[in-house]
């Protein structure tokens, strides 16, 4: 760690990780090491986020090269195919190497034009142990705890930047949670589901002041907005008990700053909330012609729910069918089978 006393282990570290962004013999280590960023592990992410790569390649090539997150698992992230995401990586590398970026542990002044990529990497790390694209279960405990380790180090590093503490805060929220998503067998369970006596509140109300702090300190980012979102869900007595109209506020303000289909999509679950069913079947079924959705299991899955809650659950079936090709998680496969089979019955 950064005050062991042992720079030849970061600079071994850093070597033995960035074997492909340094050349051999351009530059001695120790002599750029700073203690801008006293983690080697964070100061390895803030290395590998060069300004110079766009920002998907610099995000994808740090998750694969630093994360040891699986190109498929970072393409399933981005909702590319893996033949893109390897191509992306790939073009990165070869411009690091033929323009001859020179990847040096960034200092103080450096760190700015850094961070926002930072945050990034660190929210799909634990987005992909959060919910495991492939394998027998659910959640990565290994990844989820060392996104979450990071960002408590780069809020502790800039604690005036908000949306570090938005990152921290919405991590938080997830964690507090993390014990009831699933059953004592495994099983998945829903957000209404779940047993909220069981969630920790003691990581709810450190989110909670994060956020607060974060919003009354100006127009809020998109980190922080997820993060507000997610501390309804948390501090609602129940499900039906949950302040929709807010989340929904929430989510346009969200989807205004950053226009992601996948916003739009979870957006559209709140209208249903707030509107009905039936709006929010119309929002996700425009939603079907975007294609970057195209094989994002959690669109006909919403889309399945919606038909469910119509009465049309011959078609929620076929939905959730569509929904059970896409996905490669045992856990949400199981349930998607259940599904499935509930559907089928009701709907005959």
């Amino acid at each position: 760690m950064a005050h062991d006393g042992r720079p030849p282990r970061r600079r071994q570290t850093l070597q033995a990780k960035l074997p492909l962004l340094l050349e051999p013999g351009d530059t001695d280590m120790a002599a750029q090491e700073t203690e801008a960023v006293p983690d080697d592990r964070l100061r390895l992410i803030f290395t590998c986020c060069h300004p110079a790569l766009a920002q998907e390649g610099r995000i994808a090539l740090t998750l694969r090269l630093i994360c040891g997150v699986p190109t498929p698992d970072i393409a399933h992230a981005f909702l590319v195919s893996e033949s893109t995401m390897a191509a992306r990586i790939t073009r990165a590398k070869k411009k690091i190497a033929t323009a001859r970026i020179p990847y040096r542990v960034p200092g103080a002044g450096d760190l700015p034009e850094r961070v926002g990529a930072v945050l990034t990497v660190i929210h799909l790390l634990y987005a992909v142990g959060h919910t495991a694209p492939s394998g027998e279960n659910l959640v990565r405990d290994d990844l989820t705890a060392r996104a979450l380790d990071l960002a408590r180090m780069l809020q502790g590093l800039l604690p005036a930047d908000h949306e570090a503490a938005g990152l921290l805060a919405l991590l938080l929220v997830h964690e507090a949670r993390r014990a009831t998503r699933t059953s004592p067998d495994g099983r998945l369970l829903r957000l209404e589901d779940q047993d909220r006596s069981r969630w920790d509140r003691a990581l709810i109300n450190e989110a909670d002041q994060l956020i607060v702090a974060a919003l009354t300190a100006g127009p809020p980012g998109r980190f922080t907005l997820q993060a507000a979102i997610a501390a309804l869900h948390a501090q609602a007595p129940s499900y039906a008990g949950t302040d929709w109209p807010q989340i929904l506020t929430l989510y346009t303000e969200l989807l205004r700053i950053w226009p992601s289909p996948v916003v739009a999509l979870n957006r559209a679950a709140a209208v249903a909330m707030v509107d009905g069913p039936a709006a929010a079947l119309a929002e996700v079924q425009a939603l079907e012609a975007d294609a970057r959705l195209t094989g994002y299991r959690y669109l006909p899955a919403t889309k399945a729910d919606l038909l469910h809650r119509l009465g049309r659950d011959a078609e929620a079936a076929e939905a959730y069918r569509a929904a059970l090709a896409l996905t490669g998680n045992a856990a949400e496969q199981e349930f998607l089978i259940e599904r499935t089979i509930q559907m089928t019955r009701t709907g005959e």
